[in-house]
């Protein structure tokens, strides 16, 4: 079972987030914080355990810039930024500061759950297969 860290603050997003992985061939087990303190913590608890993050820059708190800061140089599982930012600063600093991809979320509900669903087949794959 994958299991993931889902770092995101707006509830509809992560109903959606949910509703998204209830419909992919790949079972998934997902853990959420819904603030920036909260990541922190839950990237120390279960983070390591994680096979990726999905990382929302918008978050109250600390921001997830920071948190890209912070765990630049940890051995982590890959972080997906997640974001409605289309800023190319935003995408450039992120990667900079250690994302292993920076997905902008898709308005309308049928983009995102494919988006979703396109980033866990992506990031679920066993490494060196297609990262």
């Amino acid at each position: 079972m994958l299991h993931l860290l889902l770092i995101e603050d707006n509830p509809a997003d992560v109903m959606m987030f949910r509703e998204a992985l209830r419909g992919s061939p790949i079972p998934a087990d997902v853990t959420i914080a819904y603030d920036g303190e909260q990541a922190l913590r839950l990237l120390e608890e279960v983070g390591s355990k994680s096979d990726f993050i999905v990382l929302d820059l918008s978050i109250p708190k600390v921001g997830g810039h920071s948190i890209l800061e912070r765990h630049k140089s940890l051995r982590r599982p890959p972080i997906v930024v997640f974001t409605s930012s289309p800023n190319d600063e935003d995408k450039s600093r992120a990667l900079a500061n250690g994302a292993d991809d920076y997905v902008v979320k898709p308005a309308g509900f049928n983009a995102f759950i494919q988006a979703v669903q396109a980033m866990v087949e992506r990031w679920a794959a066993p490494p060196g297969l297609t990262h």
